[in-house]
């Protein structure tokens, strides 16, 4: 395991430019908004994590790979129990005719790249051309496009507008309730119509947009980190219908909740 220190793994990222770096390791929310001129490939192979980018929050549970491209600022933070994380550092300067890494993206690992993942499990640091272990990494570089088709489509956008973070903060802290632009307007000292103005503009969706963004990604947050039941979750998350939260939980992330809930069991052996 990488023992060097938060600044200096960092630097190590980054030294040298044609190498391939491989840290894998707990994930402990060690690391500052940063960014590196490599693409980065993580893991979660346990414990959920959320990525801060592009003013936006990525939700990637246990059983799913992110790829964030060179240059992008971001931090991650896990939330409960620490991640277990993979992490592998590409240069892409070769690649900029693929769109693929030029985007963020989150998706659900296959069984090829997870065998591929656990077999450069002992390498760390930098892996150099002309070595068989760069070789394989590169192969795994170059796949990530044909195998990364199913991105997971829940992104919660995030704002540095002060009026608004209040705001935010209530619909979090009272999800279970009924909430409706009335009664946030009411309960932190907005019109309705300046707080649906302000959501707009600051967030670029709407404030229903927003609160349902919110409730699934903590339900999806719930099912993979509590033992409560699908329908404790639901009224949990604001829901009195289970089957309403299962239909919107599958337009949203392409899974029915007890699906979703088998990543949890997939992933304690692995940790």
């Amino acid at each position: 395991m990488n023992t060097l220190s938060n600044e200096a793994l960092l630097s190590a990222i980054d030294a040298h430019k044609k190498s391939t770096y491989v840290w894998h390791s707990k994930f402990e929310d060690r690391f500052r908004h940063h960014k590196h001129r490599k693409g980065q490939l993580t893991y979660v192979e346990g414990g959920v994590i959320f990525l801060y980018a592009n003013d936006k929050s990525y939700f990637i549970p246990a059983r799913h790979y992110l790829w964030i491209p060179a240059g992008v600022a971001h931090h991650l933070q896990h939330r409960y129990r620490a991640a277990i994380v993979r992490n592998i550092y590409f240069d892409t300067t070769a690649e900029e005719n693929n769109p693929f890494f030029d985007h963020i993206g989150i998706y659900p690992v296959n069984s090829l790249l997870l065998e591929m993942l656990k077999f450069s499990e002992h390498w760390n640091g930098d892996i150099y051309p002309g070595t068989h272990e760069y070789g394989f990494l590169n192969t795994i570089q170059n796949i990530l496009p044909t195998i990364s088709i199913h991105p997971l489509p829940i992104v919660v956008p995030t704002t540095e507008n002060e009026r608004l973070r209040p705001v935010l903060w209530y619909i979090h802290q009272h999800l279970a309730d009924e909430l409706t632009l009335e009664v946030i307007a009411a309960a932190t000292g907005f019109s309705e119509r300046t707080l649906s103005r302000v959501f707009q503009a600051s967030l670029d969706i709407s404030f229903f947009q927003y609160l349902k963004l919110v409730r699934i990604t903590k339900a999806m947050e719930k099912l993979l980190e509590s033992d409560l039941t699908i329908s404790e979750i639901a009224y949990e998350v604001g829901y009195d219908s289970i089957s309403s939260f299962s239909n919107t939980f599958f337009k949203m992330t392409g899974r029915r909740p007890s699906t979703f809930k088998e990543l949890k069991i997939a992933s304690l052996g692995t940790d």
